[in-house]
């Protein structure tokens, strides 16, 4: 069953990316879309959402077809029970572009999103015209402390004293005001809306089972550096923020090597959020990519070789 419209109350977020809805299977999921042309799928972080490509959306769409989805258990979209692994999260992109007619799409991934990305490619080759990781996950045990904090046994007995409503009202107004005389920062400004994005009751349980299925509080759980070769046949972009202290710098040029024909691309002076830290510099090394290259074929020739070769 599928139903769509914008939604009102946020239509003006940048028009025309109103954010919008389907139900499938029985869950309502938010996207937004602008554009026409090649499609682009952008695929947000852990506590993240479709917002997080504000400052990149209008240019990218004047190209192509963009759509960026708040995957389910984030932003607007629904916060079911049920399996929130990477492999459901990559189905549920799978059957949101069944939904809105969409055969392939490029696929950029940030962070958590990458980790999707990659699974997606793995799990639905068929979807993915070319690759595009951006201080992605998946590729390595390290991470930030404060992430394998939050997935420590009974820590979500303390995330209503840690991620209190009143705190993360209190500040976004602060941050609208700083903003508003010039003295915001983009990259605290995004990781303040993740943290307040938790503040609700259903966030936070969404969010405790997304993250424990890909963190531990030893690191990563997940990696998929054992398969990126079978991304071999992918035109493939990695983006990384040199100052990344969420998911180390080494991590992309591990994939890099891991994926032959790849392309590495790291941003100087810049932290774990590319697009929203340096937008236009992620903006040209984005479209340069794009024009640049080719969708890929649907899979690599002789897959079954390949995998019994590894």
């Amino acid at each position: 069953m599928l139903a769509f419209e914008p939604d009102e109350e946020d239509a003006g977020f940048m028009d025309p990316f109103e954010l919008r809805h389907v139900v499938i299977h029985g869950h309502d999921m938010r996207y937004r879309r602008a554009g026409s042309g090649e499609v682009v799928l952008l695929l947000h972080g852990l506590a993240g959402n479709s917002r997080t490509w504000r400052a990149v959306l209008p240019a990218l769409a004047d190209t192509h077809d963009v759509i960026a989805p708040d995957m389910l258990g984030h932003g607007e979209s629904a916060k079911p029970m049920g399996d929130y692994s990477l492999g459901a999260f990559a189905s549920g992109l799978r059957d949101l572009l069944a939904v809105l007619d969409v055969p392939s799409a490029t696929i950029v991934g940030h962070s958590f999103g990458g980790g999707v990305a990659m699974q997606l490619a793995y799990q639905h080759p068929e979807l993915c015209d070319r690759l595009v990781l951006v201080g992605s996950g998946g590729l390595g045990r390290d991470v930030s402390w404060l992430l394998r904090l939050v997935t420590l046994p009974g820590f979500e007995y303390l995330m209503p004293l840690v991620f209190p409503r009143q705190v993360a009202e209190l500040g976004n107004g602060v941050g609208r005001f700083l903003s508003s005389i010039g003295l915001g920062s983009a990259r605290l400004g995004e990781m303040w809306q993740s943290y307040a994005s938790l503040a609700g009751t259903e966030d936070r349980k969404a969010f405790l089972r997304t993250i424990r299925g890909v963190i531990e509080p030893g690191g990563q759980t997940v990696n998929a550096l054992d398969r990126l070769y079978l991304a071999s046949h992918l035109p493939t972009l990695i983006v990384w923020g040199e100052r990344d202290e969420i998911i180390p710098v080494h991590h992309a040029h591990v994939a890099h090597d891991a994926i032959p024909g790849s392309r590495l691309d790291i941003l100087p002076a810049v932290g774990h959020f590319p697009h929203i830290e340096s937008p236009e510099r992620f903006l040209e090394v984005l479209d340069d990519f794009l024009r640049t290259t080719s969708p890929g074929p649907t899979r690599p020739a002789r897959l079954h070789d390949l995998i019994r070769a590894s």
